[in-house]
């Protein structure tokens, strides 16, 4: 159970990497502003934290949604620490819910990815 929240996580981190990448492959080399991004960042958010999810859940096959949530806590727990540690500052009320959205989203698919992976056994 462990090693498969460890594993959404870090698929979580490999996604936020690269989409990062992408992004400001963008911000610096076309006219788009940052402003302009912000809903497409934020979906991008909610879909890697889905697919975290997802992963996590398929590869524990049992209790998706304590999958999904354990490993939306885990990012929720590595994201604050270096919010803490890093900017010596905590999260707003709107980092709050944007972050149990998160975690709410990770266990969707968490879910999800036990049902698709119970069924095609």
């Amino acid at each position: 159970m462990g090693s498969a929240i460890l594993y959404g996580a870090g698929v979580i981190f490999v996604l936020a990497i690269i989409s990062s990448f992408i992004f400001s492959i963008l911000l610096r080399f076309t006219s788009v502003t940052e402003t302009s991004l912000t809903y497409i960042i934020m979906a991008a958010s909610f879909i890697s934290l889905f697919i975290g999810g997802f992963i996590s859940g398929g590869k524990g096959k049992k209790q998706g949604w304590m999958l999904g949530g354990g490993t939306g806590l885990l990012y929720l727990f590595i994201i604050m620490l270096f919010k803490y540690l890093g900017h010596d500052s905590l999260f707003s009320l709107k980092e709050w819910i944007y972050q149990g959205c998160f975690i709410l989203t990770a266990m969707m698919g968490g879910v999800l990815g036990v049902n698709l992976s119970s069924n095609s056994k």
